[in-house]
């Protein structure tokens, strides 16, 4: 299993060539959009080559790879991802957090000693929307409330115009 988790993990962590990973500030400040720089080349100007290139910026992308590929970052597979949304979703105050897994197959799996060697050292506890609330994308759209999914999104678009 340890050779598994280091294999995977020199996967997952490998940084993509000629890019770096950055962040830009989304709606508020603990909203940090990941997106990836990549280095372009000069672009040859008079068509012999022999002459100085045409200088390119750097071409901006949204990063899926998470935290995976930011060298500032310990990455533990064992303890899985950061939990970048907690503070957004609790002061909601639409959802409340349980006191243990609720569905009676989470609870069974829990029990099962066969998989004890696959789970996180960690698991957090599930949440669930207090009675009359609904915590669905659509839900808050039709309401006009600008989600941490549509920030992104407006910024991830913000940054690839202004490539």
């Amino acid at each position: 299993m340890m050779h598994a988790l280091k294999k995977t993990r020199a996967t997952y962590t490998v940084s993509l060539p000629a890019s770096r990973k950055v962040y830009i500030e989304g709606s508020r400040p603990d909203i940090q959009v990941p997106m990836r720089e990549i280095s372009l080349t000069d672009t040859p100007v008079g068509g012999t080559g022999d002459k100085d290139g045409e200088h390119n910026p750097p071409f901006y992308v949204y990063d899926t790879s998470g935290v995976y590929t930011d060298p500032n970052v310990e990455i533990d597979l064992t303890r899985g991802l950061p939990k970048l949304r907690e503070n957004w979703i609790a002061e909601r105050g639409d959802t409340e957090q349980l006191s243990g897994l609720s569905s009676s197959y989470g609870q069974a799996r829990a029990r099962d000693i066969s998989t004890a060697n696959l789970r996180f050292a960690h698991i957090d506890k599930p949440r669930r929307a207090k009675a009359g609330k609904n915590v669905t994308q659509m839900y808050y759209a039709r309401r006009g409330i600008i989600t941490l999914r549509w920030n992104i999104l407006r910024y991830v678009r913000r940054k690839s115009s202004m490539n």
